[in-house]
């Protein structure tokens, strides 16, 4: 048998576990995780490599119903993953029953690639519970083969992964045997700082967030890091920097200590905030922080 490839698409509704697992998959922390839902706003490849296999896991935001631009441009990202996965992972939670949209539930139920439908989180509940959720998924996707995992306790997911390889097609490698993602260093600084942001600050705060990295400069022993915390509304500046600046301070050093393992060097990072007025519905905006082609 020859070499293997293939894409395989991650979908779920949000604060299901999917950044978790692609993690577990990948093995590196390349999608930011939070308790909070829409912690994902791209599509995020994280490539795993065999000797005979590459495995090209693709990340996508929860499924929902937009309720402005930025949103819409997420669940783009969403509808990608269907056009040229080769394998489909479906997550639900133990528990859950229904899909946020039936048009990608229908997509999932009429897929011609093979589809798992992963039940997560079977650590929160008991044996009783994994019957009936498998039962049930079952006669809702009958096309679909059914794992209770849990991600966070990586439990389940060798058995996952091994199946994934022998569902791969034949065909060569798409990317360098060495390369660990699609995405570039500064969207591993922006999406560590916005998953601190996500952190420290509560309500709408966190969702009209977006970083820019303006500078990255890397030296032998150290990298250099310059970004800017975008936010809608003036008042939104003040919060972010906070009585005494406590907050934005934290939400550096954070930041800098998870880039300095991603990096495995030492990291220097100065945040900036300034007001970007309703970037979120702006798609010249958009195009300009990657949400659009």
């Amino acid at each position: 048998m020859g070499h293997k490839a293939g894409f395989v698409n991650i979908i779920g509704n949000p604060n299901v576990g999917k950044s978790t697992l692609m993690n577990a998959f990948v093995g590196e922390r390349l999608s930011i995780i939070t308790s909070k839902a829409q912690t994902t706003r791209h599509r995020i490849l994280g490539i795993v490599n065999g000797e005979d296999f590459q495995i090209l896991f693709s990340d996508t935001p929860g499924i929902i119903k937009p309720a402005y631009e930025l949103q819409s441009n997420m669940m783009e990202f969403v509808k990608s993953a269907f056009d040229d996965a080769d394998i489909l992972v479906y997550m639900v939670e133990l528990g859950e029953k229904e899909l946020k949209d039936e048009d990608f539930f229908n997509r999932i139920k009429n897929a011609e690639i093979p589809v798992l439908l992963l039940l997560n989180k079977i650590d929160n509940g008991n044996e009783d519970l994994l019957i009936e959720g498998v039962q049930f998924w079952q006669e809702k996707v009958p096309n679909a083969e059914i794992f209770g995992i849990s991600a966070l306790q990586n439990f389940g997911v060798k058995e996952v992964f091994s199946r994934i390889v022998e569902l791969l097609p034949e065909s060569p490698a798409f990317y360098p045997k060495d390369q660990l993602t699609d995405k570039p260093e500064r969207f591993f600084v922006n999406e560590i700082i916005r998953e601190k942001i996500l952190m420290q600050y509560k309500k709408e705060i966190p969702y009209s967030v977006e970083i820019e990295t303006e500078e990255f400069f890397e030296e032998e022993k150290i990298i250099r890091i310059r970004s800017i915390i975008m936010v809608e509304r003036d008042s939104q500046k003040g919060i972010i920097i906070g009585h005494k600046g406590t907050p934005l301070k934290w939400v550096g050093i954070e930041a800098r200590k998870d880039m300095e393992k991603f990096f495995g060097k030492q990291v220097h990072i100065e945040l900036v905030v300034k007001v970007n007025k309703n970037w979120r519905n702006d798609a010249k905006q958009l195009r300009r922080f990657g949400y659009q082609n």
